[in-house]
């Protein structure tokens, strides 16, 4: 990848994570307080919906441009004299790196965000500093492991849909397919690696919101979900995703 197309990456990808994020807020807001330990009502609601944006306004932009440079990078290398049957293999690998380094900056801030969402009368920075007086500079990566596990399964499956699907369009309209057309391939592909991941996505939120020193803030995945299970069953674990 030249520097060009490094830096089309970072701005275009960092870009659309901030249009995507804010504009998708209140929706992600819904999705954390059903997830949330102490149920919906409980943790807000309806009301302030906007609880936590700084942070995701804050975080969204690096997040992103992350992201998309990292797996632009992978893949520009990986396809070098590669086999077109590797492609789709190329694109999980990609992907799966991208989530990586990602999530280096995207999981304090979904700390923040989550913690923010569930408590709308504290403001973000303090929720920021009770949690780094807390727990510690750590306290903001609870959740890496449990985020890295539910991101990864996430993209392997969205993006090789994504391109896939790109693919198919071109073929079929015998030219690339336009920028509202890769959106539509996106979404799609984004929706349904959604629903299969929701799991994951519920046990992450548990752990960000647990309490300090409980079971489930150690971040065992298996564990958060067995306490879901016991408590909510089937419903609490399939609770849907924005």
């Amino acid at each position: 990848m030249d520097r060009g197309d490094f830096w089309v990456s970072l701005v275009a990808g960092g870009l659309a994570g901030v249009c995507v994020d804010l504009t998708l807020f209140p929706l992600d807001t819904v999705k954390t307080r059903l997830q949330s330990p102490q149920g919906f009502r409980k943790a807000g609601g309806f009301r302030g919906i906007y609880a936590g944006v700084p942070s995701a306004a804050v975080g969204s932009f690096p997040n992103a441009a992350a992201f998309f440079v990292t797996y632009e990078y992978t893949k520009a290398v990986l396809h070098t004299d590669a086999s077109p049957y590797l492609a789709p293999i190329i694109h999980m690998m990609a992907a799966s790196f991208g989530e990586v380094v990602a999530c280096l900056i995207r999981v304090p801030a979904e700390v923040v965000k989550q913690r923010a969402q569930v408590s709308p009368s504290s403001s973000t920075l303090r929720i920021l500093s009770q949690t780094v007086y807390e727990e510690g500079i750590l306290g903001l990566y609870r959740g890496y492991k449990s985020t890295v596990l539910r991101e990864i399964p996430f993209s392997l499956v969205q993006f090789p849909v994504w391109e896939s699907l790109k693919e198919l369009w071109s073929w079929k309209q015998g030219h690339v397919v336009d920028s509202w057309q890769s959106a539509v391939c996106g979404a799609f592909a984004g929706g349904f690696a959604a629903a299969v991941t929701t799991p994951l996505d519920v046990a992450k939120t548990r752990i960000m919101l647990a309490k300090t020193g409980s079971r489930t803030a150690s971040g065992n995945v298996l564990s958060a979900l067995q306490g879901v299970w016991r408590t909510q069953g089937i419903s609490g674990i399939a609770h849907p995703e924005s």
